[in-house]
């Protein structure tokens, strides 16, 4: 592999006024396709053989068009209600509000019209009516029916404890998808309670019409402002800073356009951009920063900048492709998950690092031919002053190695402590699905939630759907089969309450709602469910009765086992697959191992870390604390073990080729270290730069994960990668690049240090100064 891009390097420096425009057109194609094909993206959470997906079948097969409200896949929005300080909503005024609200909700345009929303006082009334009894006014103490009929209504939408205070109406809109929710349908959504806020009523709007889609640009921002300085200085240069930015504006600019056709065949999540963005802008510019580096570097030891493009495009070329193949790895093993939502971001993920890596060995060649003598120019003084491509410089780097080299046994122990120190807190960590508790306080969702808890408790936030069929159940015993699965779950001590249940219009199956006693998130509620779903076999072979539970807390509750389920098969394909594509670049059996299990310790810290910030709440800044989004730890692991694979190979490929070339072990890792150290910290601090830029957003979801990714990536690169790392390679030794002979034999020697290069130059070289 060395020997072709070194070819194509040279040739792509040589011929770069036909490379350059190459590339452009490329890009202006896949755009202009993309644009002229591209469809909405979507969110689309499926996974197979969920357990609350019975539920969703029985509603399916008896109620018609019910499931899509319970399970996402409709746009909804619920409007909680408050009565002024001291008044009722049933108070005249009040009712009249609320009754105007509803007529302007159900004149809305963008309101299903087969889903009308309905008067929560009127509906609260007819209740009560069948039985004579008044749900409004009644009292419990006098009429022993009234808690029976009016607690146990289908849909409590007036607050249990003080029935005339708080209620909350739930509405579906005609809106197809989550991404066709424009601007102006959330604000008609909210103007509809302009007249009812006006006439002294607290309405705040929750639901997915009120939530809003994630922008990354901030963070964008950030990363390239970052980049730049860190180029500039890594480089010692201004023009050569630039040129991985342009690298990365192609690179994220045709994995986006390749994105935006597979969205013509496939159901592409909201967030597929934005995380293919991410990795596209940090891995295009830390790859060009690699390239780049090496580039700078042969300048002073080849005859020619030619030469020294082909020597850098096939030794560092090299190591990035197997680095770039290891987070496409990582990224398309997301698939294993079996969830679609992953899968399409894994893959809009590996598409960008494929085009992140197509650019460093394809474009950049031509990028530093057409800059020429002008590349590292003008430079920075005292920066380039410490250059760490000169054998002769002692830089930073240089020194930290040498201490490393003589003590490895105390920087390995320190690491490892004090890594071991912030996983700690990893041993707690609570999976779960953000909801309205974990919304900016001030905004009409945390408001709303904080209203309906106060109103109807903290589980009405996290409502359970029981749907039962009943088709396999004798006539004669159906009401008593759903009488006694009734009086099951409402025995759980979890269990506030359960609404009447529902027949469906077949006779064949009825629903029933039942309020949780704890919030959505919470142990409590999770056992809830998974109690309530362990009665139904002897349910089953007593009645013959078959019922589901679902909801949004029910399919989070699935969905967290599920990814806790698939975490260590998906490390063991994607490590075992990175093992085996790390032996080829190392020839070695126990550096591929080291770097492996480092990554176990960095992904400890990280979990450790992000419990620590935003589930306990340590620094202030989660807002109390929530759980930690389901999909996190998992997505986690898939982007920062690519990304740690990147630095090894960084990192590592440079001692490697020291020892190749004749270095006894410790000066090998000292010699590469010095080399390699400022390229790996320029590339993290990038990396951590581009991530931390999500925690400026107020949602504390895009916090979380812009924490996790930049902790995971620091505590890999700076500690495990530049401490771990070099101080196993200094205590094992020659051991380190022993690869038995049957194995060296059917491994293919893909040459990353470049040692057949040496075959193909000329002898009689002149060193040539850089710039």
């Amino acid at each position: 592999m060395s020997v072709f891009l070194y070819l194509w390097g040279k040739f792509a420096f040589r011929r770069k006024w036909f490379v350059i425009p190459a590339w452009i057109v490329l890009l202006v194609v896949l755009a202009g396709v993309g644009a002229a094909v591209s469809k909405p993206f979507q969110d689309k959470f499926t996974a197979p053989d969920l357990p609350s997906q019975r539920a969703t079948e029985i509603l399916d097969r008896h109620f018609p068009g019910m499931s899509a409200a319970f399970n996402g896949a409709a746009i909804t929005g619920t409007y909680v209600i408050g009565a002024p300080a001291g008044q009722k909503l049933t108070d005249p005024a009040n009712a009249a509000a609320l009754e105007g609200l509803v007529q302007r909700l159900g004149a809305l345009p963008i309101i299903d019209k087969n889903h009308p929303v309905i008067d929560p006082i009127q509906q609260t009334k007819q209740v009560g009516a069948p039985a004579g009894i008044d749900c409004l006014n009644g009292n419990p103490a006098s009429n022993p029916q009234f808690a029976a009929v009016c607690s146990a209504a289908p849909l409590n939408v007036l607050s249990k404890d003080d029935p005339k205070s708080v209620a909350k109406l739930d509405a579906i809109f005609a809106i197809k998808a989550f991404s066709d929710i424009t601007a102006d349908d959330r604000k008609a959504a909210d103007d509809a309670a302009e007249p009812a806020r006006a006439a002294g009523l607290e309405v705040d709007l929750t639901g997915m019409i009120a939530q809003q889609a994630q922008n990354s640009n901030s963070a964008e921002i950030v990363g390239v402002a970052v980049a730049l300085v860190v180029m500039a200085i890594a480089f010692g240069a201004i023009v050569a800073a630039f040129v991985p930015i342009l690298t990365a504006i192609v690179g994220v600019g045709a994995a986006a356009s390749v994105v935006l056709i597979g969205t013509s065949h496939f159901t592409m999540p909201t967030f597929t951009p934005v995380l293919g963005s991410m990795i596209g802008l940090a891995l295009s510019i830390d790859y060009a920063l690699f390239v780049v580096s090496r580039y700078k570097h042969e300048l002073t030891v080849q005859d020619s900048p030619e030469e020294a493009a082909g020597i850098a495009t096939g030794t560092a070329g090299s190591a990035v492709v197997f680095a770039g193949l290891t987070v496409i790895i990582a990224l398309a093993g997301l698939s294993i998950v079996g969830v679609s939502f992953l899968t399409y971001m894994g893959v809009g993920g590996a598409i960008a690092a494929l085009f992140a890596v197509l650019v460093a060995i394809g474009l950049l060649p031509a990028l530093m031919g057409a800059f020429g003598r002008f590349l590292f120019r003008p430079k920075l003084p005292g920066i380039a002053k410490y250059d760490p491509e000169d054998d002769n410089s002692v830089t930073l780097g240089m020194r930290i190695a040498r201490v490393i080299g003589k003590w490895p046994w105390l920087t390995l122990g320190l690491s490892v402590v004090i890594l071991a120190l912030l996983a700690l807190p990893a041993t707690q960590m609570q999976l779960g699905v953000p909801g309205g508790d974990s919304a900016q306080p001030g905004t009409s969702v945390r408001k709303a939630y904080d209203l309906q808890t106060k109103g109807f408790g903290e589980g009405a936030n996290g409502t359970l759907l029981v749907a039962v069929d009943l088709s396999k159940v004798p006539q004669n015993q159906r009401a008593q089969a759903l009488d006694e699965l009734r009086t099951k779950l409402a025995g759980y001590s979890g269990m506030d309450y359960l609404t009447a249940a529902v027949p469906s219009p077949d006779g064949q199956a009825a629903m029933f709602t039942g309020v949780p006693k704890s919030g959505p998130n919470n142990q409590e509620t999770t056992d809830l469910v998974r109690n309530g779903r362990a009665e139904e076999n002897d349910l089953r072979a007593k009645y013959g009765m078959e019922y589901g539970i679902t909801g949004q807390t029910a399919i989070s509750v699935d969905f967290d086992q599920l990814l806790l389920s698939k975490i260590a098969p998906y490390l063991a394909i994607v490590a075992g697959a990175a093992f085996l594509l790390l032996i080829a670049v190392f020839r070695s059996i126990l550096v591929p191992l080291t770097g492996a299990l480092g990554f176990l310790l960095s992904m400890a810290a990280t979990f450790g870390a992000t419990v620590a910030v935003f589930q306990q709440d340590k620094l202030g800044i989660a807002d109390g604390g929530h759980p930690i989004i389901s999909f996190l730890p998992i997505m986690l692991i898939g982007l920062v073990f690519g990304l740690a694979m990147d630095y090894q190979v960084f990192l590592v490929t440079r001692m490697r080729e020291e020892y190749v070339h004749g270095q006894e072990p410790i000066p090998a890792m000292e010699r590469g270290y010095h080399h390699g150290a400022r390229v790996v910290t320029a590339a993290a601090i990038i990396m951590i730069s581009v991530f931390g830029g999500f925690m400026l957003s107020p949602d504390v979801t895009s916090k979380s994960m812009g924490f996790a990714l930049a902790a995971g990536v620091f505590f890999d690169a700076f500690l495990v990668r530049m401490v771990v790392v070099p101080s196993l390679l200094a205590l094992m030794g020659r051991a380190a690049w022993w690869i038995p002979k049957w194995l060296s034999r059917i491994v293919p020697d893909i040459d990353v240090e470049g040692a057949r290069l040496r075959e193909l130059q000329q002898p009689g070289r002149h060193a040539q100064p850089v710039g």
